[in-house]
């Protein structure tokens, strides 16, 4: 037999951290592209356009709300990878929870079936998040 033919592939375990940064931008793609289609429904731009953002009227303080609920999933990514360890097991524990009630209440009263699609995949990863985290390999020490 050829060695190359009998070569088995090392299946290597992702580091947690990789596994965090990555389901928060898969989360964000899945955000934006939602929000994309969501502006192809009936009626959607007329009320952009008087002023409305779903149920709240576009202010400075619903606008800064709404960027400060897309930051920070946006920092998390990478800071999922730069932050010590226990610090980014602390943020992901404390976000993917806020994120989770978020896009349950995204899905509360709706009625087309791309957001479920969507929204189900989110609360996927949400929850993925969160295990990831909470699962966090711990260092054992044999003294």
């Amino acid at each position: 037999m050829n060695a190359t033919t009998d070569a088995r592939f090392l299946d290597v375990k992702a580091d947690p951290k990789v596994v965090l940064a990555l389901a928060w931008t898969a989360l964000l793609g899945l955000y934006i592209y939602c929000d994309i289609y969501s502006l192809f429904r009936p009626g959607i731009l007329e009320e952009m356009r008087a002023g409305k953002m779903g149920p709240f009227d576009v202010s400075q303080t619903s606008l800064a709300l709404a960027s400060l609920l897309m930051i920070l999933p946006i920092l998390a990514a990478p800071a999922s990878v730069l932050l010590p360890a226990r610090a980014g097991r602390i943020l992901n524990l404390l976000l993917a929870p806020l994120y989770l009630l978020v896009n349950i209440g995204n899905l509360l009263g709706e009625a087309w079936v791309y957001y479920y699609l969507f929204g189900i995949l989110e609360l996927a990863l949400t929850a993925g998040i969160f295990l990831v985290a909470l699962k966090w390999p711990k260092e054992r020490f044999n003294p």
